[in-house]
């Protein structure tokens, strides 16, 4: 049996960081992942020779700046400075992502700017008559943004429509909580620099590969192809069992996904956190990769399809988010994001549906379709958490149960069960290292602090 100070579950953004700055710290630290690779969602791998990403990904400007002062030893140069160039299609028309004052006012359809115009002036006058996603929006963007744009972006993304999601979901997902808002963020984007990204030369994977090289170097124990079969508590300590062993450690800290962790225990959990566990559940996702036989397709990084049309919600072009000399030439590879549920027509669909469907949704949106060498395609099964309106009594049950397990932490996106960015997991991650003191105890308060902090993470396009 393996025993170590640090055993963590969960080789995503939140767990490979938090093993790395624990080895550099000194402790003794295992991680377990069951992939064959490190990053989880926030991978990289090779489609045609072209480095390609799970979706689209990006490190935002409010990154802890300690933590990105830590990347760019890792990566130096190799950590890019990018301009975003996006675009998003609302009621028809193509707008610039991040929105742009001069673009607002020369493409936005007349008649939706004066209905958001009417919502801005009369804002006051609105309260959420419930807490859905639908009033939360309603209230504090109004109708035509609910109508137009948040309303059938809430079914393509959750699979539900906006009235049966709780108002948590639009609190975590929307950064603006009002059209005065959305209008400070148009012109404060008129500031180039307010439009930067940092985005690696090798894929987005290469964050997560070179932490964990650093994590290796300082005596770190990283297990790929090692799911965890079970966590047995037995006399006020922890038991991980795998199919290699079994494992103890001074402290266990879960990013998996916090319901399947919950379905692992031994022995089970009362049975109303059984049934919390059963009843959360994740919007899968299909990723649709379109090999294109010239150098770029058009010169932005991701198109946004929030309208009910298609099924496809963004199409990015990866090389477009970075420079990188050894790319091959004459290729490119485009990423269409298909969210859906596990076991259903998408899920189950061939490549060649899925190029169809790609094909489908550039002609619809007027983009150019090009010529297509062949189509690859992804799976993820744990995408974006369904907050349902029970869903965070639910959640705040399962992290209660969580919280009084000895040696038990659980955080970021997946342990957390929250739509969060990578920059947020990584703080989680030093969040939970930094609440270690020196004899390797946890320091619950400083914890606590930190752990409510969590909980005004917002997510950034």
């Amino acid at each position: 049996m393996t025993t170590c100070d640090l055993l963590v579950l969960g080789g995503g953004p939140a767990g490979i960081a938090a093993a790395q700055r624990a080895a550099r710290r000194g402790l003794s630290v295992t991680l377990l992942e069951r992939a064959d690779h490190i990053g989880g969602a926030s991978a990289s791998f090779e489609v045609a020779g072209v480095r390609v990403d799970h979706g689209s990904h990006r490190l935002h400007r409010t990154i802890e700046p300690r933590i990105l002062t830590e990347l760019h030893r890792l990566l130096g140069d190799d950590l890019q400075l990018r301009q975003r160039n996006g675009r998003i299609r609302l009621a028809g028309r193509w707008l610039a992502f991040p929105l742009r004052a001069a673009d607002l006012a020369s493409s936005l359809p007349p008649a939706f700017a004066a209905r958001a115009a009417w919502d801005t002036v009369t804002g006051w006058t609105r309260t959420a008559r419930t807490d859905t996603f639908a009033e939360v929006v309603r209230a504090r963007l109004g109708r035509a943004m609910l109508e137009r744009f948040y309303g059938p972006y809430a079914v393509k993304l959750w699979g539900l429509p906006a009235e049966e999601l709780a108002g948590e979901q639009a609190r975590r997902r929307i950064s603006a909580d009002s059209p005065w808002k959305i209008l400070r963020q148009v012109v404060a984007g008129a500031d180039p620099a307010a439009r930067t990204f940092r985005y690696p030369r090798r894929g987005f994977g290469q964050l997560w590969e070179a932490l964990a090289g650093d994590a290796a170097s300082a005596g770190a124990d990283i297990r790929l192809d090692t799911p965890v079969t079970a966590v047995d508590e037995v006399a006020g300590r922890l038991r991980v069992r795998t199919p290699g062993g079994e494992l103890t450690a001074r402290h266990v800290w879960s990013t998996i996904p916090l319901p399947a962790l919950a379905r692992a225990w031994s022995p089970a959990p009362p049975p109303q956190v059984v049934a919390d566990a059963r009843a959360l559940r994740s919007r899968a996702m299909v990723l649709a990769y379109v090999v294109v036989p010239h150098g770029q397709w058009t010169p932005f990084d991701a198109h946004y399809l929030p309208e009910s049309w298609t099924p496809v919600t963004r199409i990015s072009e990866p090389r477009n988010y970075r420079d990188d000399p050894d790319a091959p030439d004459g290729r490119t590879v485009l990423c269409a994001e298909l969210p859906c549920d596990v076991g259903d027509e998408l899920w189950r669909a061939d490549d060649a549906t899925l190029r169809g469907l790609v094909v489908d949704a550039l002609h619809g949106a007027e983009l150019p379709v090009p010529v297509i060498d062949e189509v690859a395609s992804r799976r993820l099964p744990n995408a974006y958490p369904i907050l349902t309106p029970d869903a965070p009594e639910r959640i705040d049950r399962l992290e209660a149960w969580a919280a009084q397990r000895p040696g038990l932490l659980t955080f970021g996106r997946q342990g957390l069960f929250v739509h969060d960015n990578s920059h947020h997991a990584m703080s989680m991650a030093w969040a939970a290292v930094d609440a270690l003191t020196a004899d390797g105890a946890l320091d619950a308060a400083t914890w606590a602090q930190a752990r409510q902090g969590f909980r005004a993470h917002v997510v950034e396009d």
